[in-house]
């Protein structure tokens, strides 16, 4: 059965023999509205992406575009030629809620896979409808599109539960009918991380900061001397210090640094992010991959996008010995029979 490649990114696929009919039609229907998206921030006018950009281009901010010519080429490398299009990109560029603060830590956006779109919106002060900061706000929407890119690249296996669509594969990552992932959620305040979807969130964003900081350099974006944009910044080329993140987590800096209580949350969630993702994935990194975290990280990367183990185990096992995929990240309750209620 031939699909259009505008129902399916370019690697997601349908399981099974029964029911793909009905799994295909249930996808569409999902995929042909942004309602269910849109409906979620009341308070915010959205606009597809490419109509913005030709809006900030005429403004003379296209640093994005610079960015697109690092990530396109970098992603193909890693087997991704097919990026998320630019149509299903959603940006968000006003509100009317008083002090909304727009950004890669906004409330509830990002890439809806069963939409088959992202949600973004524009960092800073969204009351006029124009970004306080072009330059930054062009950086922090470069980060989410890297970051979006590759979760709309990522393997995906699809099938029909019951009248729902049901994701039992997702990269390096599964889920059992009944819910059930294959690692357990990291504990509370751990440095570190053995959970398969903070791995591949983590990887995403790594990635995604590398190509936003390459944008920042060949474009000169200094660093705003002003704390809000200096979080912004650092958070969006990867640059957020212990310290910042320390700071991040006490509510009188964050108050002290933020022009509006939605901005003083969007600090607070940037703070926590960093905590439970991006740092994690770093020491998941230097413990596992020690001097050879760049290829690690790559070899995630890749099999995340085919939904291939076979390289990330074999790297892993020819450094920490047989079954290493398994003694890192399964969880014995993966395979525990389901018990009746």
């Amino acid at each position: 059965m031939g699909v259009s490649p505008r129902l399916l990114a370019p690697n997601e696929h349908l399981a099974g023999t029964t029911g793909v009919g009905q799994l295909l039609e249930r996808l569409a229907q999902l995929r042909a509205t942004t309602d269910a998206l849109t409906e979620q921030h009341p308070t915010v006018t959205f606009r597809p992406l490419p109509q913005a950009l030709r809006r900030w281009e005429a403004a003379g901010a296209d640093m994005f575009r610079y960015g697109l010519a690092i990530l396109r080429p970098r992603y193909a490398t890693l087997g991704l030629s097919r990026t998320l299009p630019l149509d299903r990109v959603l940006l968000g560029v006003q509100s009317s809620m008083d002090g909304a603060f727009g950004g890669f830590h906004h409330p509830n956006q990002g890439y809806r896979h069963l939409q088959m779109r992202a949600v973004i919106t524009t960092l800073g002060p969204m009351a006029t409808g124009q970004p306080e900061r072009p330059d930054l706000a062009a950086l922090d929407l470069l980060r989410a599109y890297a970051h979006d890119c590759l979760h709309y690249g990522s393997y995906r296996s699809y099938r029909l539960r019951g009248d729902e669509v049901f994701r039992s594969q997702y990269g390096v990552n599964f889920r059992r009918h009944d819910g059930r992932t294959y690692s357990a959620p990291d504990l509370a305040g751990s440095p570190t991380t053995r959970n398969l979807g903070v791995v591949m969130e983590g990887a995403c964003d790594r990635e995604a900061r590398t190509i936003a900081r390459a944008a920042a350099q060949q474009c000169g974006v200094a660093e705003p001397a002003d704390a809000v944009h200096r979080y912004a910044f650092r958070d969006s080329t990867g640059r957020l210090t212990e310290e910042d993140v320390g700071d991040l987590a006490r509510a009188e800096v964050r108050a002290a640094a933020a022009p509006s209580a939605a901005a003083a949350e969007f600090l607070r969630s940037m703070g926590g992010f960093e905590r439970a993702i991006d740092a994690r994935y770093e020491r998941f990194l230097a413990e596992v991959g020690r001097a050879e975290a760049e290829d690690l990280h790559a070899t995630v990367l890749t099999s995340m996008i085919t939904g291939v183990l076979t390289p990330l185990c074999e790297w892993l096992r020819q450094r920490r010995g047989p079954k290493a995929f398994e003694a890192l990240f399964l969880t014995p309750a993966y395979f525990d029979p389901v018990r009746p209620a």
